[in-house]
């Protein structure tokens, strides 16, 4: 019984994800195409292979690290694509990707963050910065992005609209004991360092 009770909860937590940032990406694109952008049909096409992603291979409790880090990277495309030359990007792996697997989707609310709160008005030029250490089954995720030293003080309550409770319980129903979660603040910049012990997963 408890069992269920704590899968069914998963698949609560998950389901929060993929509405939100679809629809952030639909209004973009609206965006897009109301102004008659040539970027338009690839955001299209990246946006098609992420959601056959988080359709029909998501749904499983583990998947592929690689793949998952593809779907990283598409979003990353992604946000490149709707933000140009307002925000710079870095993405770097460490290590070898080989059999490895991780639950799905469990990343992107931190990286939806970074993008929330890097680009802003009062910002000229944000940045998001992500770096990925990967040693067997020991995986490190280290992200950290631009912010105003004007807008609110970031919050637990907040992380890419569904909020950073979601992703921490997830992780602690997922890699109870195999987890560690280092968030930094500054002014200026918010940083996270996330490391997981891939061969725990609950």
């Amino acid at each position: 019984m408890e069992s269920q009770t704590l899968q069914s909860e998963l698949k609560f937590l998950k389901s929060q994800i993929n509405p939100h940032f679809l629809f952030n990406t639909l209004n973009s694109l609206y965006a897009l195409t109301l102004k008659k952008s040539d970027l338009a049909p690839e955001i299209v096409l990246k946006l098609s292979e992420m959601m056959r992603y988080m359709l029909y291979e998501c749904n499983e409790k583990e998947v592929p690290l690689r793949k998952e880090i593809n779907y990283m990277q598409n979003y990353l495309e992604l946000e490149k694509l709707r933000h140009g030359s307002k925000m710079l990007i870095g993405f770097e792996i460490n290590g070898e990707i080989t059999d490895q697997k991780i639950s799905p989707l469990i990343l992107i609310p931190f990286i939806e963050n970074s993008f929330k709160h890097g680009i802003n008005n009062q910002i000229s030029q944000g940045f998001v910065n992500m770096e990925l250490n990967i040693c067997d089954n020991d995986f490190q995720m280290i992200l950290e992005n631009s912010k105003s030293p004007s807008i609110p003080r970031i919050t637990e309550k907040r992380s890419g609209g569904i909020g950073l409770e979601n992703v921490k319980r997830r992780m602690s129903i997922l890699y109870p004991d195999h987890h560690h979660l280092e968030i930094k603040e500054s002014p200026n910049t918010y940083k996270i360092e996330l490391n997981l012990d891939l061969a725990n997963n609950n």
